[in-house]
């Protein structure tokens, strides 16, 4: 395996589909074990040190063994995360370190979960809740790659540092697709944003967050400005009867001409100031990139990426060496931290018999 060094998103695994959910029994004590280790993580090493190693997705793979879960399902993302959101209920303060979103409704209520702990941040919640925004929108629209995001879970310290791991599903492989992301790394949100990414299949992804689709970015931002205000429609019924080359993501018959004509003008009305600044605005979903994406190739000739980030398989690995041998490095980071937490819990019933021995008579 090789590992990439850019800049932002920590990486990327593919987990096939498995029915069922965790059973009470387990997530019960998977929430307890969940609390504790996270604790003996932040009186070690501070919540900083949490949100990088829950960044890593090696590290969140060996968490979910850990605690018990399918290493190989994609289960374990929701799992894992929805343990760490109820174990750590009522000690965020305590720890310095908070969990908002989770699978669905719950995701898309993230931007709540944040104010709602805004007493306890010593900043403005605004920015966690852009970031929530615009890594989702970073997954889902800038990088269209067949998997529909439906968890987005977000962990963030008082200070305002923050992690999201989030998952999206092929509805046709029935595999899940892990995003994980870490801030204090982020430079640009849409140049090259990934540093780790895992997976087992690659293929064709409409990837506007690629290195190579700076030139369609800018020409996408600049077209706002271009064209007379209401011309982008028109722009587009012109290109869509073009006979253009058939690329996987750019095809005009699933974009609905006359609904598409109208978000293209009211994006074009907000006037962006920059790729990043288009990408966060409500009306720009995935059907208008891809639009404009069509317009920036034919007039400003700049086409798009069509490379698949990932880069390498992921998985913990097995005792016999199926699907191949386990990652010994990972296995003992989870022994490290098991240590760890041993260790604090030695220490801290050493104290207590201290005291109590002073109490007596």
């Amino acid at each position: 395996m090789t590992m990439i060094s850019t800049s932002t998103r920590s990486g990327i695994a593919n987990l096939p589909l498995h029915g069922g959910q965790a059973p009470a029994w387990l997530f019960h004590r998977m929430t307890r074990l969940a609390r504790e280790i996270t604790t003996a993580i932040v009186m070690e090493h501070g919540p900083v040190e949490m949100l990088r190693r829950l960044a890593d997705p090696f590290w969140f793979q060996a968490l979910g063994c850990v605690l018990g879960y399918d290493w190989h399902s994609s289960g374990v993302t929701t799992t894992v995360c929805g343990a760490l959101k109820a174990g750590l209920a009522g000690t965020e303060h305590e720890l310095g370190l908070f969990v908002g979103g989770g699978k669905g409704k719950a995701g898309r209520a993230t931007p709540s979960d944040i104010r709602a702990k805004g007493k306890h941040l010593a900043i403005d919640p605004a920015g966690l809740i852009h970031a929530s925004r615009m890594s989702a929108k970073v997954d889902s629209v800038a990088l269209q790659d067949g998997y529909d995001l439906y968890h987005h879970s977000m962990f963030f310290t008082s200070d305002g540092r923050w992690t999201v791991v989030q998952q999206g599903m092929n509805q046709s492989s029935l595999y899940a697709r892990r995003y994980h992301w870490l801030g204090e790394s982020i430079k640009d949100y849409c140049d090259e944003p990934q540093s780790a990414i895992c997976s087992d299949s690659r293929g064709q992804a409409f990837n506007l967050v690629a290195h190579e689709s700076d030139a369609t970015r800018d020409a996408i931002t600049r077209m706002t400005a271009d064209f007379r205000p209401g011309t982008l429609k028109s722009e587009f019924e012109r290109v869509s009867v073009l006979s253009m080359p058939r690329r996987e993501y750019l095809v005009v018959e699933d974009i609905n001409v006359s609904r598409i004509g109208r978000i293209l003008d009211a994006v074009q009305e907000q006037t962006p100031r920059d790729f990043a600044h288009l990408l966060s605005l409500s009306g720009f979903g995935a059907k208008t990139a891809r639009a404009m994406a069509l317009i920036a190739d034919i007039v400003y000739g700049a086409p798009a990426s069509f490379r698949d980030p990932a880069t390498y398989s992921f998985a913990h690995g097995g005792k016999d060496g199926h699907p191949f041998p386990v990652d010994r490095a990972v296995y003992d980071t989870s022994i490290q931290l098991l240590g760890d937490a041993v260790r604090r819990a030695k220490l801290a019933d050493r104290e207590k018999g201290e005291i109590l021995s002073r109490l007596r008579p």
